[in-house]
């Protein structure tokens, strides 16, 4: 973890306990595969599954109860295909590389070569297996539309106001300057793509786009910018006081 997962180095005792806690549940419950050939090893196994339970870390990994598989391809899926929907109403034909995909109740497909690179540069603002463990939440309501099952203290029509608003300002080329031309294909890709920028360059978008960080933060239960800020001081990680978690309506 030390090696390959940057995060780890931004959580503290407690955090990371949890963490890994999720993370043993996570291996030993899911059925993982390996594709053409491919072998998994611990390092693989270790790496993805603590992207995946950071996602959760207070919410609970019951939220991926509907994970039919993980596989995992050793590099860049090619899928070729017709009239799928690009970024800012673009179309896309012929072969389409994928670095990763998740079906509803079916399996995550996700590229090592990537996830692997990701892990341990969290500063390009991009992490494929936070974005497809994202498409999870959004669907565990069977519809992907970039508003997962919200806490109790998230009023769904604030977050679809601010969500919306945003979506119309990135196809309109004036958006947040931290989420890819991708984000504006739908609204779930931009709650998948924001979801990585979230953890992955929160202080930016905290002072980019602070509505938009309030709800990510009040949507995961975690603040992202405080651990940056704090491992940017210097200041070991310490165990914050913590209210107990909310756990979304299903």
């Amino acid at each position: 973890m030390e090696r390959s997962v940057a995060h780890w180095q931004l959580l503290d005792d407690d955090e990371r306990a949890r963490l890994a806690d999720l993370m043993e549940e996570l291996l030993t419950t899911k059925r993982w595969e390996a594709a053409h050939g491919f072998s998994l090893t611990d390092e693989i196994r270790t790496v993805l599954a603590a992207q995946a339970s950071l996602l959760v870390l207070e919410l609970g990994l019951g939220l991926y109860d509907d994970i039919g598989a993980i596989i995992v391809h050793p590099t860049t899926m090619p899928r070729h295909t017709r009239g799928y929907p690009g970024p800012a109403g673009t179309v896309i034909d012929g072969a389409l590389p994928l670095l990763g995909q998740t079906q509803h109740r079916g399996p995550i497909l996700l590229a090592w070569d990537t996830a692997r690179a990701n892990a341990r540069r969290p500063e390009w603002g991009h992490d494929v297996v936070l974005h497809e463990f994202a498409h999870v939440l959004d669907l565990i309501d069977h519809v992907a539309d970039g508003t997962p099952p919200l806490p109790e203290d998230v009023p769904r029509d604030r977050w679809i106001e601010v969500w919306s608003r945003e979506l119309v300002a990135l196809r309109a080329g004036v958006g947040c300057r931290l989420l890819s031309a991708y984000a504006a294909t739908n609204p779930g890709e931009m709650f998948a793509v924001a979801t990585e920028v979230f953890f992955c360059r929160p202080v930016e978008l905290q002072a980019d786009r602070p509505q938009l960080y309030a709800l990510l933060r009040a949507y995961y239960g975690q603040d992202p910018a405080v651990r940056a800020r704090r491992s940017r001081a210097g200041s070991p990680p310490s165990r914050p006081h913590r209210p107990p978690p909310v756990r979304p309506r299903r």
